[in-house]
């Protein structure tokens, strides 16, 4: 370990960014030298929050975009072109630098979005491995599609040991009426072209052996997949460390973490709703207001974050209707406030970084999936995992209050039955393997 240069790179978003640096935090301390690596404008607004770890390092690449505001005025698909082509070329050189600095580079880790980076890697002679940010089940789900081309059409996967996945549970850029289907679907054909090239490429899976074993076992002898997760901070399952209590590296700019903690700290255990919705999805007015009023006729305490929006009249009817039962954050340490013993119930968008969270601090879910892998979260955590329910839209794609309030009883466990008690007693089970398999993997 203490030959290797590790650069790992990561698409400017916050849910790409937690996993990647908490891999780098975690080979640094096991003796690595890491270089963690984004865009120039990424670097610059994470500047504020990055950890400094001995072995750690950061650097940039420019995307040709370094002091804008919106990449290529907001058109996310032009963006990405310049980020292949401009990203390419100063990724190379940075690789180069180092090089010609005397501390070449023995590893280039890449994750989603970024396939042109494995070329970039081959054309320097350097070994490169994938990081799957997303779910083995979901990366599975990538591959069944992509290598069955003649079969993509009927829009349903099967990975023996799991539930059917019916359109509805898939990624939804891979349905073809989906309005990023054009795009993505050649980005992550590229995904797959790129580990082709490679007679057995490395992977690094952020999940455990336990939790996804079934669709770990569709890469054996196909993919050097290697389960590396949960990728989250170390004190979270070393009792004795108390210097990694977050990712580190927030875009978004978090309230004053005494504020809400001091608020926690007055609630019962297990009697507080924590709603967020993650870094990208947005939540409509009316969707705000039909869960507004099921947290008030569900009548628990609740802290929900709202980002910051272009909209703030809408968040003050939230914060003005609710403050006598909850509070409203703009942003916060997710982690640690899941970790708290006030937390009952997660209301979760199914990203999965927080669907991972989730299950490393034993608390259950109400999934609320808009795009992308959540849907496929949603169910796994639903009707594999058994530590959530999923709440059902109605008509307008909006989920209605009377749907939350009964989703609320259920995991809370005010309605007649152990259905609640069994999500909570999974969540705990989960929860133990999670920490197992977490020490198990930690570089020494």
């Amino acid at each position: 370990m203490n030959h290797h240069h590790f650069l790992i790179i990561s698409f400017p978003i916050q849910g790409h960014i937690n996993p990647i640096l908490q891999l780098s935090k975690n080979l640094a301390r096991g003796g690595a030298k890491v270089t963690f690596a984004t865009t120039v404008r990424g670097l610059r607004k994470l500047q504020h929050s990055l950890p400094s770890i001995n072995n750690l390092s950061y650097a940039s690449f420019s995307d040709g975009h370094d002091q804008e505001n919106n990449q290529s005025g907001g058109d996310f698909i032009a963006y990405m072109e310049d980020l292949r082509h401009i990203g390419a070329k100063n990724l190379t050189k940075l690789v180069q630098n180092f090089s010609e600095q005397g501390q070449p580079v023995t590893c280039l880790v890449y994750s989603l979005l970024l396939p042109w980076a494995a070329s970039v890697a081959r054309g320097l002679h350097v070994p490169s491995a994938f990081l799957a940010i997303q779910s083995a089940t979901v990366f599975a789900i990538y591959h069944s599609f992509f290598s069955n081309k003649s079969n993509s059409s009927e829009l349903s996967i099967s990975i023996p040991g799991l539930p059917f996945f019916s359109s509805s549970d898939l990624p939804t850029f891979l349905l073809p009426n989906n309005p990023m289907n054009s795009f993505m679907i050649p980005i992550m054909q590229e995904h797959m072209q790129e580990l082709e090239k490679n007679p057995k490429p490395y992977v690094f899976l952020n999940t455990f052996q336990e939790l996804e074993q079934d669709s770990i076992e569709v890469f054996n002898n196909k993919l050097n997949a290697i389960p590396i997760g949960p990728l989250v901070p170390s004190a979270f399952y070393q009792e004795n460390d108390t210097t990694d209590k977050s990712f580190g590296g927030d875009l978004f700019i978090k309230s004053d973490d005494s504020n809400y903690f001091k608020w926690l700290d007055t609630k019962q255990e297990k009697s507080v709703i924590y709603l967020s919705f993650g870094s990208l999805v947005t939540i409509n007015k009316d969707q705000k207001i039909e869960i507004m009023h099921g947290l008030l006729e569900s009548k628990r305490p609740f802290m929900w974050v709202i980002r910051s929006s272009d909209h703030p009249e809408e968040d003050e009817v939230v914060i003005n209707n609710t403050r006598d039962i909850g509070i409203v954050v703009p942003w916060c340490s997710q982690i640690e406030v899941l970790n708290h013993k006030s937390i009952g119930c997660f209301v979760t968008h199914c990203g999965w970084n927080s669907t991972l969270e989730s299950l490393i601090c034993g608390i259950p879910i109400i999934g609320f999936p808009h795009f992308s892998d959540q849907c496929t979260n949603a169910k796994m955590l639903e009707e594999v995992w058994g530590t959530g329910v999923r709440a059902r839209a109605n008509g307008e794609v909006v989920v209605g209050r009377e749907e939350l309030k009964k989703c609320l009883d259920v995991v809370m466990g005010d309605t007649i039955g152990d259905e609640g008690k069994e999500m909570r007693r999974n969540a705990e089970k989960w929860r133990g393997l999670a920490m197992e398999a977490v020490r198990e993997v930690q570089p020494r």
